[in-house]
């Protein structure tokens, strides 16, 4: 399988792009009342390329976002502010759809309908009770799978537009690498925190506070006592990150909410915290790698295969990963091998070695297919996914902690600089695409 370089998450890549719509259900009651009130006022507020944006829109995505804002414990900017970088969004947003569609991308309902499952799936329940709760926080249905083709979509654009914008030569990647050696030392270090959020409702009274205090000290008891703490997160953790345990990713202390940063300063790696209150609620924190930034010496890798299916006019996609959702079904049920299937179905070259993609570093493959690399346990098997090489079925074998020799660190250096650019091509796209769009911002009916 072709594997080129880790795109940055600005680029919204498959599963990045679910995690809007993954929070969409987790917003009551500020999105239904905020629905409720912008229907009786309802207008146009900004046009793109003769394509309205109304109220409702804006209020929708303005409650959402300060939901997941207050889930992860940050600082809400000034209403007024924040109305205008969601509207500033929603006018970008809407360019890049109008964009994908004149470029004919669409996607097909089986598309949507797996990102629905996966939604669902991350969230530790079935779709009946994804949908459920769509409904108690006030969204329908419609609006919430159009969320998701949208999202489907601008994925898909992005990549399509950004593969051909970016090259890294040696000469960068030598670069690179003497400017990580000059700045190791002064630089701060990274963090890797997990969290375990207990959220409080809004309005809450004194005993449903005390109830969910309750819960999160009883988490950190656990926790302390040796439980695996991402077990704990996916158990009892109400925040989106909680189907992958918890972890917030190793980053720069600034990109961590203050909040969290104060409570985790004297903690060693492994060390967790008592129950942290922020405007969502209790949230547990574990410290899990601290690391001084700079070229890697080690990194995590995985070990996965995979069975392929390409997408033609005589077998669509649909219809690819209706085959590969059979496939699975019989191997999980004992009724066939992987390796044996891969062999006998897959359209990849290493079908011939039942699939085995061998070791990989970080980067390797293209994002929508390592993402879901990394949500897996070792010995799970995903759904069928989309890429561009197809439709994929993936199990993880296992993963490791790997020292990488002088060849080996080249090319990490190099997905590193890859990534930079590719942030940098992405903002220059947005720019791009924002200044040719016809925006007309227009004012509330007095």
């Amino acid at each position: 399988m072709q594997q080129p370089k880790r795109r940055h998450p600005a680029s919204a890549s498959f599963l990045s792009a679910l995690a809007l719509a993954a929070a969409c259900w987790g917003v009551a009651p500020s999105l239904a009342q905020a629905q409720g009130a912008a229907r009786q006022s309802d207008f146009i507020v900004a046009v793109v390329n003769s394509e309205p944006i109304t109220n409702l829109e804006v209020q929708r995505r303005l409650a959402r976002t300060v939901q997941q804002l207050r889930q992860q414990g940050g600082r809400l900017p000034p209403q007024a502010e924040l109305t205008r970088q969601v509207l500033e969004s929603l006018v970008v947003e809407r360019a890049q759809l109008q964009q994908a569609r004149e470029l004919g991308l669409k996607v097909d309902e089986a598309a949507v309908n797996l990102a629905e499952q996966n939604v669902a799936r991350q969230n530790q329940i079935d779709v009946a009770e994804l949908r459920r709760r769509i409904a108690l926080d006030g969204m329908t249905l419609a609006q919430f799978r159009n969320d998701i083709r949208d999202q489907i979509l601008l994925s898909r654009l992005r990549d399509r537009e950004l593969d051909a914008r970016v090259r890294v030569s040696d000469a960068e990647v030598e670069q690179f690498l003497r400017e990580q050696a000059d700045a190791a030392p002064a630089a701060p270090t990274e963090i890797n925190l997990a969290q375990v959020l207990v959220t409080v409702p809004e309005n809450a009274t004194p005993q449903q506070v005390a109830e969910r205090q309750a819960r999160a000290q009883e988490v950190e008891k656990r926790a302390r006592a040796g439980e695996d703490f991402a077990a704990l997160a996916r158990s009892f953790s109400d925040a989106p990150d909680a189907a992958t345990g918890g972890e917030m990713g190793l980053r720069s202390p600034d990109r961590y909410p203050e909040l969290f940063l104060q409570a985790t300063a004297q903690l060693p790696v492994g060390g967790v915290t008592a129950p942290v209150r922020s405007g969502a609620g209790f949230h547990i924190l574990k410290v899990v790698d601290k690391r001084q930034p700079g070229m890697l010496q080690s990194v995590t890798q995985q070990h996965a295969r995979h069975i392929l299916l390409r997408v033609d006019a005589q077998q669509p996609e649909a219809q690819a990963r209706e085959r590969l959702a059979g496939m699975k079904r019989r191997i999980e049920a004992g009724q066939a091998d992987f390796a044996a299937v891969a062999q006998a179905s897959s359209q990849d070259g290493s079908a011939a070695q039942g699939g085995d993609l061998g070791w990989s570093n970080p980067g390797q493959f293209v994002p929508e297919f390592e993402e879901v690399v990394e949500a897996l346990r070792p010995g799970e098997i995903s759904e069928p996914i989309v890429s561009r090489f197809g439709v994929h079925l993936i199990q993880l074998l296992e993963r490791r902690q790997y020292q990488l020799n002088p060849r080996e660190q080249r090319e990490v250096a190099r997905n590193m600089v890859r990534e930079r650019k590719m942030d940098e091509a992405y903002r220059s796209w947005l720019q791009e695409l924002r200044g040719r769009a016809y925006v007309e911002l227009r004012e509330a009916p007095q």
